[in-house]
């Protein structure tokens, strides 16, 4: 069993901004398993699917809000009985640029809320994680604002293309595991 986790936060105001594009990726994965919608469950909306090889993969985007992220996670992992080594976070990164993706084994929160709520909840920095370059916020632009501004039409193109690509990693992830997604998709856009 693996479980993916797509962090943003709830509600109609929220739905297309930088913060949300764990909730987006994971959207457009969903989109490639027909017959699948979302229960609430877990603090969230809660989907299973069966990988290619019948393995039980569960998809979680919690709804308690990005910096409560990690109590949703640690009640699906609990209930399942999910190995740490078999998650995967997927969120936003402000230090990468637009669309670049980097999965990580482990390692600190980097600054990402969502993100660092989980790590400590679950007392472990040994989660893996697909981060998406969202860019630096312009000059003299407070993050938090940033993150919650919507994509600009002239990223759209870009964006939806990138979604695709995302999901795919993430598929990858499912298949081949963390070292290999790294080695195919570090430095990506």
């Amino acid at each position: 069993m693996k479980l993916v986790v797509g962090l943003g936060n709830p509600g109609v105001k929220y739905r297309q901004t930088r913060h949300n594009i764990g909730y987006l990726i994971l959207s457009e994965f969903v989109s490639r398993y027909p017959n699948c919608s979302p229960k609430s469950k877990f603090h969230g909306d809660f989907v299973d699917i069966r990988d290619k090889n019948g393995e039980t993969v569960f998809l979680l985007c919690p709804t308690t809000y990005m910096n409560q992220s990690g109590l949703s996670v640690l009640e699906a992992i609990r209930f399942y009985k999910i190995p740490f080594e078999n998650v995967l976070v997927v969120c936003d990164d402000l230090n990468l640029p637009f669309t670049k993706l980097r999965f990580r084994s482990e390692g600190s929160s980097g600054g990402q809320k969502g993100l660092a709520d989980i790590l400590r909840v679950l007392s472990t920095e040994k989660i893996s994680r697909l981060r998406f370059g969202i860019g630096e916020p312009p000059a003299r632009m407070d993050a938090a604002d940033y993150v919650l501004m919507n994509f600009s039409e002239s990223e759209r193109p870009e964006l939806l293309i990138a979604l695709k690509i995302s999901a795919d990693a993430v598929q990858y992830w499912i298949d081949y595991g963390i070292v290999d997604a790294m080695n195919k998709y570090n430095g990506k856009s």
